[in-house]
């Protein structure tokens, strides 16, 4: 009886996910990350990391419209492509998979955007685990962790020791940067209080 009671939790949890998360509309340019910041902090918190953090790489990441028939003809010309709202490959969700237990596929973030949102989540908490504790005060340790999420954790932990970053990530670092009032400001219209985001 237990075990059914908690199948059907899970089940309620999924479907209350999916009627927050949104397919993005098929229009280029129509995909907007502040539609998802309901999916965002329960992911962030269920994940132990900052909603700001995750709703400002999801801002990063919206450089190309996201859309599940988009993906597909995306992966048909670039096999390696990443897929989801937050742009993640194979070999890094693999890996989150396998730490979390994750069910699906890889193939999944293309079409379930709070499964590519919560796995995005717990990407950032493996991360923010890897990252030592003190670090150059050039940097906040969130953008240590959006620098780890697109350069990889490797790189993450160069750049904290003091390692400059490359033309890319620098790039990548200054759109974080950018992003970040709109992304705290996203957070505020779905419900989160901007007190209680951290930076």
């Amino acid at each position: 009886m237990a075990e059914r009671s908690t199948a059907a939790a899970k089940q309620g949890a999924r479907t209350a996910d999916r009627e927050d998360a949104r397919t993005p509309p098929l229009r280029p340019g129509g995909y907007e990350p502040a539609d998802y910041a309901a999916v965002v902090v329960r992911s962030a918190r269920e994940a132990g990391v900052s909603p700001l953090l995750v709703m400002t790489v999801l801002h990063n990441e919206a450089y190309k419209p996201h859309h599940p028939l988009l993906e597909r003809l995306w992966q048909w010309w670039k096999p390696g492509a990443s897929f989801g709202l937050a742009n993640m490959h194979r070999a890094t969700f693999e890996r989150v998979q396998r730490t979390h237990g994750l069910p699906g596929r890889w193939q999944d973030l293309r079409d379930d955007s709070a499964f590519a949102v919560r796995t995005a989540a717990l990407h950032l908490k493996d991360l923010d685990r890897s990252l030592a504790r003190r670090h150059v005060r050039r940097y906040t340790r969130d953008e240590l962790l959006a620098l780890g999420y697109n350069t990889g954790e490797r790189n993450m932990r160069a750049f904290a020791r003091g390692v400059p970053p490359g033309p890319m990530a620098r790039s990548y670092l200054r759109r974080f940067r950018a992003y970040r009032e709109r992304a705290a400001e996203a957070l505020a219209d779905g419900g989160e209080p901007r007190d209680t985001v951290t930076g």
